[in-house]
């Protein structure tokens, strides 16, 4: 549930833009594109507890307003690209994130305690593949418009939905499953076509 609320921030990037840049309006094939998409998130993600609608302000709520930050702060990071190396951007939204999260866990009680080589050679990796990803993620935006890379956002529950059948096991032959990727796809085709 928690990844169709996420992919609110697609549309909220998709429309910030249109008010922010004029090469990145919105038309027909955009707005069609992102509710065929984002009806492919719902779709993966469907479960009988979507049969009953509960919203709450401290649950999907803020899971909406993290999702409408991170679409604000998409537009303003294509902004500073333009007069910055996106692998710098990358390392200071990184390196002042990480901080403010570490500072905020330990003035709360938090501790960092137990590491063997194993974890610490996970964490590494986590750390290196999001640097990479996010400094990728970066440099797309600064040379193409937002409503153009922010759609592929859809493909997030597609791909989770695949990696845990792969390493976890689960069962994803189904047809909803299909309809998703039909339906996600199709968005993504609908909004990137000139």
């Amino acid at each position: 549930k928690s990844s169709i609320m996420n992919a609110t921030g697609t549309f909220f990037s998709v429309l910030l833009a249109h008010y922010i840049y004029r090469n990145d309006r919105l038309n027909f094939n955009k707005a069609a594109g992102c509710l065929i998409g984002f009806a492919g998130v719902m779709a993966v993600n469907f479960s009988p507890d979507l049969l009953d609608f509960n919203f709450t302000l401290l649950g999907e709520g803020f899971v909406v307003i993290a999702a409408f930050i991170l679409s604000a702060a998409t537009i303003y990071g294509k902004r500073l690209s333009q007069t910055m190396d996106s692998v710098v951007l990358t390392g200071y939204q990184l390196s002042i994130g990480g901080l403010a999260l570490v500072v905020g866990g330990h003035a709360t009680g938090g501790t960092l305690s137990g590491f063997t080589p194993a974890s610490t050679a996970l964490l590494a990796y986590m750390v290196v593949l999001s640097s990479a990803a996010f400094a990728l993620w970066t440099v797309l935006l600064k040379y193409n418009r937002v409503g153009l890379v922010a759609v592929f956002n859809f493909l997030i529950p597609v791909f989770g939905a695949v990696l845990s059948a792969i390493f976890l096991g689960e069962s994803i032959l189904e047809w909803k499953n299909v309809v998703a990727l039909v339906l996600v796809c199709g968005g993504i085709w609908l909004v990137t076509r000139e």
